[in-house]
């Protein structure tokens, strides 16, 4: 499953409209975002069920108790941690290696902040200087168009028909671990299995890429329970840094900062 993430764009379309609202920017990334995720994520499953022979009624009425009982036992978890430990997701109160300093939740108040109360004006637009990226939103308009005239000029080329922009620059998102995993499974199943066993393939392959992401899934809670929990971690060249010297310099013009570009 590959699908597109329209949170900055949710997020960029709401700051144009209304500015400096922060509240109002989440809410619409939401329901605009959020709720499609899960919406696909329920047809993801329904699907796997219908690969599986499972009967349809059978999988809604598995997705509905679920989501019932995910729902209530995560408020209930949440409501109970909020009340039961002192200074939780507040950094500069916890102590040292605190396990409750709520990442995600922080890093949901920091887009709020940079798209809703800042704004993509003073970024991407007429007070920003990023405004050279909006051309991209018209590269990727005209993307799937070329593809189309590719396979209308060249119709016998069966190739490119496959060619996908939507999926294969969504994908960049996590690109180390999704074009890594895709060229390794892809070229060994491609040369050993579909050359050899087309039907095969063709028929258990999307069990196979759910079967790809349960191990990924029990493979994450296993990490955690073995590394996580004690505080164990892997330093390499990814995670030390953000290997950019001037990330920390201000951009406003005018502010002199010594080592840093003057604007």
């Amino acid at each position: 499953k590959q699908t597109i993430g329209l949170n900055v764009v949710t997020e960029y379309v709401m700051g144009l409209i209304h500015p400096e609202k922060p509240i109002a920017n989440v809410c619409f990334k939401t329901f605009g975002y959020v709720s499609m995720g899960q919406a696909i994520s329920f047809l993801n499953d329904f699907k796997l069920g219908h690969y599986m022979k499972i009967p349809p009624r059978s999988m809604f009425l598995v997705q509905i108790i679920g989501t019932i009982l995910a729902g209530t036992i995560n408020l209930c978890v949440a409501w109970w941690l909020l009340n039961s430990i002192k200074n939780i997701c507040q950094v500069d109160l916890l102590p040292p290696n605190s396990p409750w300093t709520c990442p995600e939740d922080r890093v949901f108040f920091s887009i709020s902040i940079i798209w809703g109360l800042i704004g993509p004006k003073r970024i991407f637009g007429s007070q920003g200087f990023y405004g050279t990226l909006n051309w991209f939103f018209l590269v990727g308009a005209v993307g799937p168009v070329l593809v189309w005239l590719l396979h209308r000029a060249f119709p016998k080329q069966s190739w490119i028909p496959l060619i996908n922009l939507p999926v294969l620059l969504g994908a960049t998102a996590n690109m180390a671990l999704n074009y890594n995993s895709w060229i390794l499974i892809g070229t060994v199943f491609n040369f050993f299995v579909f050359r050899y066993r087309k039907q095969w393939w063709q028929r258990y392959n999307y069990i196979l890429s759910a079967a790809l992401d349960g191990g990924l899934a029990f493979m994450a809670v296993l990490l955690y329970l073995s590394f996580g929990m004690k505080g164990k971690s892997v330093d390499w060249w990814g995670t030390a840094g953000e290997h950019c010297d001037l990330a920390s310099c201000p951009t406003a013009k005018g502010v002199v900062v010594y080592g840093c570009p003057l604007f």
